[in-house]
């Protein structure tokens, strides 16, 4: 054994002993602290959908933010003014970026002008005179302080939110930001997602407002007349219901919700109140809130205690408004109305309001950290529990497992001797696999697991490609040595070009796609770079080191067939028939998509996905009639076969998703409370979020295909990218139809197959050019029908080979891996078989309507 290949062992030993010892830390628990702090200290993470909790999108409401900075500002203005005895009577705007005050006193006018300037250098003040009418004074923000709070806003609610998270106690959040007004919280393991939501969600924003006088105004047919006029619905902001009612309210007046829970019945209510809109005092005037419980009933109840300014604040309001009702506004919502009896010192208050002891704790929890600067929706929601988490990672390790099986046995048996070795470099594959995303710090998700098991399908192509050269060459009466190097040296351009194609594509994914999309573009990118090592570098090392210890004699592989000799450009026409029938169908499919008339998802339609598991057997008849007994017709009900599982999918606004998707779980726990179901998942995307992400997949397909096409012109010409575009668009078409027409769910998942697919029919494609360019450079002077035939033949064995490890990894996951992924597996399973057809009868024949000269 010479001294090279000894050096080539021991790095190859090296990087095994470095991977396990990196890897080691990821999978024991057990192993010492230095092991861990020194060799990846992250490890490998599970991602929510495997360890269960909740991935939450929260899009910061910046334009309420400014409006509050303005409202705030608008209170200072009018008790600095009141200081001074200047009188200013809040009026009516159109516009909730501006706030008028209207002066009875026009000499007032410039004192109020050099007020605003000198004392509120944020505020633009700017005068109205108009004979016959007293002056107006119109406050608006100066773009300054709008620039300020757009950049603030998000931080400030990403650290109250961070905040709100340490006290609720989750191990190992993740709270990032994202874009300009958005906020990414991964919440791992949470056992409580519907109170860690309402926790997250409820902007705190506290304030006092003195209750108005209503005499004379029937405030719910007012409220039942604005719903009738359909300018306001249950659920919705109540600044959408003073908008419609503004005319018809008095002056500085506004309709909010006091919220009663009757004690015996616990059921709840909603009751009108007219609040005066002066805030005469807001929670950042609270110093601590801490729960207590008292009162007749020994019910929980928040106490306040307040800060020097607060505690002179509130003794000076009570002092003035002795004998009125002074309400306790909480996010829009009146938890408390009483009547001030007296003045009020000591600084301290309590909010009572029927709360359970965990509403009480959550409500403390919010008031001491800090009301967020402006309100957050949620437009993305996606909760897993943890018994669904365990079952995806027992499905998709028996899938991987079972599949990697039927590789393995194989190779054995088809190729012997290399089959073993190429099976060693496929276990090799494997670890460096996760040991990169250990290193990485990776979050490995479902999608992640199916595209390593894809890549174990894959790592077998490179093998098998370098098999099947030396089988020609040892057929050709080459020694196995020099059929070895042969093997070796002719399929390395091959399988650089075939790889770098799916690399692109996982690029392409990586860059455009979201959440456990970029974990599959992660296993499958790290896949082929650790495939091209193992399979160019790792297998010939073992190859030669085998030679020299023990010469291998023959090459004694099995063979489905002897080489054909197929006309396959004779069939064109039929083919090209078929295919034009097959791609009409996959246009059709495309613009139903489009216009999302096809079975969409919520990723792509907006809304909710449901997903429960039941304790024992039920029919979806029943289903389907306590559903239609419950006037639940916004909603489809899908049932997973021998899973005990029902999925319910909501596709309307966010407001109406978020009660529609309450009233589902309560239907299921009431009429069907003998099934026992239970919530594993829940998805809620808003159409925002959904426009985004449709978005992001037609530009990660364009990408891809852009920089393959481009890849193969500079390796080959550019005919030869045209045409592997055109087979690709092909071979996307009719899987999408396929898709369409078996009623297949358009998910993200299903856009990563068909780029996934997209990289496999360029794999195939890119064999057969490279031989077609190999034969031309042979200088025999075929006619270019001929050599594309012949081209084909010679690599016919390698093409079937492949399309069946393949085949065998993906029905491992079609019929083991779950309901998750079982649609993604028949997306990619018609996709190999699609692309194998297409790289025989569409991608080559097509170069013979350019008749290159050259290649």
């Amino acid at each position: 054994m010479n001294t090279m290949l000894k050096l080539k062992l021991a790095f190859i030993v090296s990087l095994i002993l470095f991977a396990i010892v990196t890897i080691v830390p990821s999978f024991y628990s057990g192993a010492p602290n230095w092991w861990k702090t020194y060799m990846a200290p992250e490890g490998l993470r599970l991602g929510l959908d495997l360890q269960g909790g909740m991935h939450l999108v929260l899009k910061v409401n910046l334009k309420k933010a400014e409006e509050n900075t303005l409202e705030f500002a608008a209170t200072d203005i009018k008790d600095t003014l009141a200081e001074q005895s200047i009188s200013a009577v809040r009026t009516s705007s159109s516009s909730a970026d501006t706030i008028i005050f209207t002066l009875p006193n026009a000499s007032s006018v410039d004192q109020v002008r050099e007020i605003v300037t000198e004392d509120f250098p944020d505020i633009t003040a700017r005068v109205e005179s108009k004979e016959g009418s007293f002056p107006r004074i119109f406050l608006t923000l100066k773009e300054e302080k709008k620039d300020y709070i757009k950049t603030h806003a998000v931080e400030q609610s990403l650290e109250i939110i961070r905040n709100r998270i340490d006290q609720f106690g989750v191990a190992e959040p993740v709270i990032i930001r994202q874009g300009d007004d958005e906020i990414v919280i991964q919440l791992p393991g949470v056992k409580d997602p519907k109170r860690a939501l309402k926790l997250l969600g409820d902007t705190a924003q506290l304030e006092f407002k003195l209750v108005a006088e209503s005499a004379g105004l029937n405030l719910p047919q007012l409220v039942d007349q604005a719903r009738s006029a359909g300018q306001w619905t249950e659920g919705e902001s109540v600044t959408k219901l003073n908008r419609g009612l503004q005319s018809r309210l008095p002056d500085n007046t506004s309709i909010h919700f006091e919220k009663n829970v009757d004690k015996q019945t616990g059921r709840e209510t909603l009751t009108p109140l007219l609040l005066e809109n002066t805030i005469l005092m807001t929670g950042e005037m609270i110093k601590n809130a801490q729960v207590r419980i008292g009162g007749s009933f020994n019910e929980p109840y928040v106490s306040l205690d307040m800060t020097g300014r607060g505690g002179k604040v509130f003794a000076t309001l009570t002092e003035k408004n002795v004998g009125k009702r002074m309400a306790i506004v909480l996010d829009e919502v009146v938890r408390s109305a009483p009547v001030i009896r007296e003045r009020i010192l000591g600084g301290s208050a309590q909010i009572s309001g029927s709360f359970t002891h965990e509403e009480a704790a959550d409500l403390a929890i919010v008031l001491r950290v800090g009301a967020l600067p402006a309100p957050v929706d949620i437009i993305q929601n996606m909760t897993v529990g943890a018994s669904l988490g365990q079952d995806s990672i027992q499905k998709g390790l028996y899938s991987g497992v079972f599949g990697a099986i039927l590789v393995l046995s194989f190779m054995i048996i088809y190729y012997r001797t290399s089959g073993v070795i190429a099976n060693s470099a496929l276990i090799l594959n494997i670890l460096f696999l996760f040991t990169g995303l250990a290193i990485l710090n990776a979050t490995l998700t479902l999608p992640g697991i199916a595209g390593i098991v894809l890549s174990i399908g894959m790592a077998v192509d490179a093998n098998v490609l370098i098999f099947e050269r030396m089988r020609e060459e040892y057929a050709l009466g080459k020694s196995v040595r020099a059929s070895v190097d042969s093997g070796f040296g002719k399929a390395f351009l091959t399988i650089i070009d075939s790889q770098v194609t799916t690399l692109i594509t996982a690029l392409a994914l990586f860059m455009f796609g979201t959440g456990p999309i970029k974990g599959f573009a992660i296993t499958l990118s790290l896949g082929i770079i650790f495939n091209l090592f193992a399979s160019l570098f790792y297998s010939r090392v073992i190859f030669d080191t085998v030679n020299t210890i023990k010469p291998i004699k023959a090459l004694n592989f099995l063979q489905f067939t002897k080489r054909p000799n197929l006309d396959y450009l004779k069939l064109k026409n039929i083919t090209y028939g078929i295919s034009a029938i097959l791609v009409t169908i996959g246009i059709i499919a495309f613009i139903q998509v489009a216009r999302g008339k096809a079975n969409m998802g919520v990723d792509f339609s907006g809304g909710s996905l449901l997903q429960y598991k039941a304790s024992q057997d039920f029919t979806m008849a029943e289903v389907r009639q306590v559903f239609e007994k419950n006037d639940m017709k916004e909603v489809s009900l899908q049932e997973v076969e021998n899973e005990h599982r029902l999925i319910v999918k909501i596709k309307r606004s966010e407001i109406v998703v978020a009660n529609l998707s309450e009233k589902v779980g309560a239907i299921l726990s009431t009429d069907l409370a003998d099934r026992q179901f239970i919530l594993e998942s829940q998805s809620e995307i808003g159409s925002s979020v959904s426009a985004v992400l449709r978005n992001k997949a037609i530009q990660a397909i364009i990408i891809s295909l852009a920089g393959v096409i481009v890849y193969l012109a500079m390796r080959f010409d550019i005919r030869f990218g045209l045409a592997a575009a055109i087979a690709t668009f092909h071979d996307v078409l009719v899987v999408l139809g396929i898709c369409w027409l078996l009623n297949v769910e358009i998910t993200l998942l299903i856009v990563t197959a068909l780029l996934t697919l997209a990289g496999y029919s360029l794999n195939d494609s890119v064999v057969v050019f490279d031989r077609i360019r190999e034969n031309f450079r042979k200088g025999e002077n075929k006619p270019l029908a001929a050599t594309i035939n012949d081209s084909i033949n010679q690599v016919l064995s390698r093409t079937v080979v492949t399309s069946l490890t393949s085949a065998m990894v993906l029905l491992a996951l079609f019929f083991i891996g779950g309901s998750v992924i079982h649609d993604f597996a028949l997306a990619l399973l018609a996709g190999v078989l699609v692309g194998t057809y297409s790289s025989i009868f569409i991608a080559s024949p097509l170069l013979t309507l350019w008749k290159p000269k050259k290649v």
